[in-house]
């Protein structure tokens, strides 16, 4: 407490965690997320004196603004079941505007910074339906004008800022860098470095190759549950720690990272701070994306109808926790890891989703379906159905989704809501082909599975 009674600002100038470390790493969508998850690591990595974020939000200034007073400094409040601890997380030295494009350009161009890391969500990645950059995209469109033209500030896409970073760093002749995006999407490293050599293609096919020699890129799996902050954790900061803190982040004891590809100008020793580095990352990426991202859509579509507002609200509900150990059982089988790995991890899951301290709410789960259910849902059951099955989880998924595009549960909030929303009009079954049709048209000529969807989706409203 401060001499007046008052609690004090947080801030490195107030004694409060580490010196701010050199920025040897840069990070696009400064979030929730990334703060719990990649800084936490950062933070904890032995050698992390040396290893400075120069971190940019997603959009607007909003968290810039609360951070930049407090030195980059935040306190991240791990929340268990049983009670909060709180720690003071010092790895993000600058905090940024994402319109700030002279410091993003000016460390692109520094030597000194080795690794750039992203969590901008599925739909930031302004991908096709080829899987690459969506060239007729009109932000992607005016991010190609923008940069041939020599005006990276114009620049609005995460593509278009990557590849007008890179143009920078080329154009300073600073060396490789690694590119570690770290959003829930399978192959993610491949999915980075082909929209990125798309853009930057379509820009200037010289930098496309000096990409291509200089620019590695690592595919990553990440978990940790995070929700949105709310005034009460920055007033149970204040009260535990007697300081104010206008950027606090409220997470899960449960951390997960796993990595695969190089680094070759260096990186931090994340493996002492718990991370895993393997060769083979597809398994771990399909354990989680099924098993929890899935099971999180589903809760978030179907517990949302039963009026449930946060995960563990629709977990403790024996209706949803039955559908969700249903989804589970189909999806299973599809993950090629030891059975034994598999059932430890969703025990863990149900502890996880039931602890009632972590508020995760289901419509923040629920945006953007059209760019998750394709990789959280679709993959098992495509196998499943090549099989012979029709999976009755990873059909509920599907109907309570329609039934949201109908009104009903959550609110719509996705990147493809104007073309989607429309669909799900009119007759129910007319509904549920247009909308599977537009996840995957063979969807659509799976005559079984639409009439499935399309009568789970009445059960799930009622008459």
């Amino acid at each position: 407490m401060t001499a007046q009674g008052s609690p004090g600002p947080l801030s490195r100038a107030a004694g409060d965690g580490r010196p701010a470390a050199p920025v040897a790493l840069v990070h696009l969508g400064l979030g929730n997320f990334f703060r719990a998850h990649q800084a936490w690591y950062t933070e904890r990595a032995p050698d992390a004196a040396a290893w400075g974020y120069g971190a940019f939000v997603g959009r607007g200034t909003g968290l810039a603004d609360a951070m930049t007073p407090q030195d980059g400094h935040y306190t991240l409040i791990t929340r268990a079941a049983d009670g909060d601890r709180f720690e003071v997380i010092g790895s993000v030295s600058r905090a940024h505007a994402f319109d700030d494009a002279e410091a993003w350009a000016g460390y692109f161009a520094s030597a000194g910074v080795r690794a750039v890391s992203i969590t901008v969500t599925e739909a930031g990645y302004r991908r096709g339906p080829d899987g690459g950059l969506d060239r007729d995209d009109a932000g992607v469109r005016t991010d190609v004008e923008a940069l041939r033209a020599g005006s990276p500030g114009g620049v609005r896409s995460a593509p278009g800022r990557l590849v007008a970073g890179l143009a920078a760093r080329r154009r300073a002749d600073a060396g490789p860098v690694t590119l570690v995006p770290c959003d829930n999407l399978p192959g993610n490293g491949a999915v980075a470095a082909r929209v990125v050599h798309d853009l930057a293609e379509a820009v200037d096919p010289q930098l496309a190759a000096w990409i291509e020699e200089s620019v590695s890129t690592v595919t990553t799996m990440v978990d940790r549950i995070t929700p949105r902050t709310t005034p009460d954790d920055a007033r149970a900061v204040e009260e535990a720690t007697g300081r104010a803190d206008q950027a606090p982040v409220a997470t899960e004891p449960f951390s997960e990272w796993v990595l695969s590809g190089e680094f070759p100008a260096g990186r931090p020793r994340w493996e002492a701070a718990g991370a895993r580095f393997t060769d083979d990352i597809l398994p771990f990426e399909h354990r989680k994306l099924w098993l929890l991202n899935g099971g999180h859509s589903l809760l978030a579509y179907a517990g949302s109808l039963r009026g449930h507002a946060t995960v563990a609200e629709a977990v403790s509900d024996d209706t949803c926790r039955s559908w969700l150990e249903q989804w589970w059982a189909e999806a299973s089988p599809h993950v090629d890891l030891p059975a034994d790995d598999v059932a430890a991890y969703r025990a863990a899951l149900l502890e996880r989703f039931a602890n009632p301290r972590i508020r995760h709410q289901l419509d923040q789960i629920a945006t953007d379906g059209s760019q998750k259910l394709p990789v959280r849902i679709l993959p098992a059951l495509r196998r499943e159905r090549a099989r012979g099955h029709l999976p009755d989880g990873a059909v509920r998924v599907l109907a309570a989704w329609l039934c949201t595009l109908r009104g009903r549960g959550a609110p719509v909030t996705d990147a493809r809501a104007d073309e989607i929303v429309p669909l799900a009009d009119g007759p129910l079954a007319e509904a549920a082909c247009r909308v599977l049709e537009c996840l995957d048209p063979d969807l659509a000529g799976d005559r079984e599975l639409v009439l499935a969807v399309t009568a789970t989706a009445a059960e799930l409203t009622g008459p």
